[in-house]
């Protein structure tokens, strides 16, 4: 058996070969790209100041849409109230108990104060209203974290779940700012969060 060298084999199959492999290989990683964009990351636009300074008005985040269940402190993009995407801070989740406020002015979860300096907008305080909630199993207590600007779980509270959202109106949680560049940063769960029980 006679084996033929590479450089004859590319001659004689001409040089529509490196083309066909080519437009191949771009075919091949459109489609990646739309699956990973199908199932496991999707890009947002923010349109308003209810998340900042965290989020400004114009920034893009990469939501991770294989996240998990979600955890106390995690940004995640959902359907609304009004059936549009939105974004906000998951305070308190299903079993947990929240309110507002003790004496030092301060949000609670499970009687546990959060210290939210490291996100709250400079110009803002905790919540302007009071409240206490048990969050139903399945459910996330969500604000913003310009507390001010945002129509919240607070805002929805004479709706069915009493202002929270249902976990499974969670289209996935926000990893990172990627556009304006020079904003690029890892979205991280705040430390006050860990000591929630």
């Amino acid at each position: 058996m006679t084996v033929e060298p590479e450089a004859e084999k590319k001659k004689k199959n001409g040089k529509g070969g490196g083309l066909r492999e080519s437009l191949f290989l771009l075919v091949c990683g459109v489609v990646v790209a739309l699956l990973l964009q199908v199932f496991v990351f999707q890009s947002f636009y923010i349109p308003s100041e209810s998340m900042e300074n965290t989020l400004l008005v114009g920034d893009r985040v990469v939501v991770n849409k294989l996240h998990g269940d979600s955890e106390r402190g995690d940004l995640v993009v959902f359907k609304g109230w009004n059936s549009e995407d939105t974004i906000k801070r998951v305070i308190a989740v299903g079993g947990d108990t929240v309110k507002c406020c003790d004496a030092k002015k301060r949000i609670t979860v499970n009687g546990v104060p959060l210290e939210e300096g490291s996100y709250l907008h400079p110009d803002d305080f905790p919540s302007g209203e009071s409240f206490e909630k048990v969050v139903p199993k399945g459910r996330l207590w969500v604000m913003g974290d310009h507390r001010t600007a945002s129509a919240d779980s607070r805002a929805h509270e004479e709706r069915l779940g009493e202002g929270t959202v249902a976990e499974s109106d969670v289209i996935g949680r926000a990893v990172a700012i990627y556009w304006p560049f020079s904003r690029a940063t890892v979205l991280s769960r705040p430390e006050s969060f860990l000591k929630v029980r």
